[in-house]
């Protein structure tokens, strides 16, 4: 029987030790809604696991360049000086929502990525949390320049927070001022890993397999076959495909629920979509791998940033 505590005078399950390491959160920021949106996800992961806050904001020198708007009598350290005045004040005023979770800010100048790899060494970062608008655009834009740079180099795992995320995935919006009264919580009821079976795919199922166990959610494993033409010369494939992804659940794990395989058929994006939205997905988890052109997903990079910019849920991408 699961042991159990009073609070409060209120009986609440104890819950075991946590087989998930979160010490340190990033939450990467350019103070836009978008970006906004992603911050009650760092703070309720903050919550959880016990985790420190580091809130960042890196002054590109487009973004000082911008702030002049044509005029040049103020000179570019004047500009540096209050832009960099008022991006502490922007982090401090967000920081300050929250109680009981202990945070660092940092603000930085220069190239976005290479300041927040920096801040990711020296913070030891674990999880980094960051929104994407998802508009259409030209190149990196299409999720934004932040975001994109974090998901192709990232080495630690990467939760982004699109626009579309609604409903009870939503976490509710913290306090734009005043203390937080009423702490976030994070809850995680169905969780959808999809994988084409790539080298590295048995390592990110098994991070599903722990979060579904954490937070005793409900765990579906996808695989989607977008090429089905030969499946009248392979008729073992659908076979072969079910058999590979109860493979990838161990059998020492400790899930709440049996764990359910779903094979697809069609655009990997959209049925990956279709199948978190079918199961009102809370999270949806997706694999990553180092390659020499800057990190490339396990799906194609243009299925990844479909479902990234088109979720109704925060996509937890881990590279492997």
């Amino acid at each position: 029987m699961t042991p159990i505590e009073k609070v409060h005078g209120t009986v609440l399950e104890q819950r075991s030790p946590s087989a998930i390491a979160v010490k340190n959160v990033l939450f990467a920021t350019d103070f836009s809604a978008t970006s906004e949106a992603a911050f009650p996800y760092a703070v309720a992961i903050c919550r959880r696991f016990g985790a420190t806050l580091h809130a960042a904001h890196v002054l590109s020198d487009a973004s000082l360049l911008m702030m002049t708007g044509g005029v040049d009598y103020v000179s570019m350290s004047t500009i540096y000086e209050d832009a960099h005045t008022e991006a502490r004040g922007k982090l401090d005023q967000i920081c300050a929502r929250v109680e009981g979770i202990e945070h660092h800010n940092y603000v930085r100048h220069g190239q976005v990525w290479k300041n927040l790899a920096g801040i990711i060494d020296e913070g030891k970062i674990d999880l980094i949390v960051v929104g994407t608008h998802g508009r259409s655009g030209l190149g990196k834009l299409l999720l934004g320049s932040v975001a994109e740079d974090i998901l192709r180099h990232a080495s630690c795992p990467v939760l982004t927070v699109g626009p579309k995320v609604s409903g009870r995935a939503k976490l509710p919006a913290l306090p734009a001022h005043g203390r937080d009264l009423a702490p976030v919580e994070l809850e995680l009821q169905q969780i959808v890993f999809a994988t084409d079976f790539a080298q590295y795919s048995l390592y990110v199922a098994q991070e599903a397999v722990k979060l579904a166990e954490e937070f005793r959610a409900r765990l579906t494993l996808l695989h989607v076959i977008e090429d089905y033409t030969g499946l009248g010369s392979r008729p073992d494939l659908m076979e072969d495909s079910i058999c590979r992804l109860k493979s990838l659940i161990p059998n020492h794990n400790a899930l709440q629920y049996p764990a359910e395989t779903v094979l697809e058929f069609g655009d990997a994006a959209h049925c990956i979509l279709k199948v978190a939205s079918d199961r009102e997905a809370d999270m949806i988890v997706l694999g990553a791998r180092a390659s020499g052109q800057g990190g490339t997903t396990h799906v194609p990079w243009s299925t990844a940033h479909d479902v990234i910019a088109q979720a109704h849920c925060p996509v937890l991408t881990l590279r492997s």
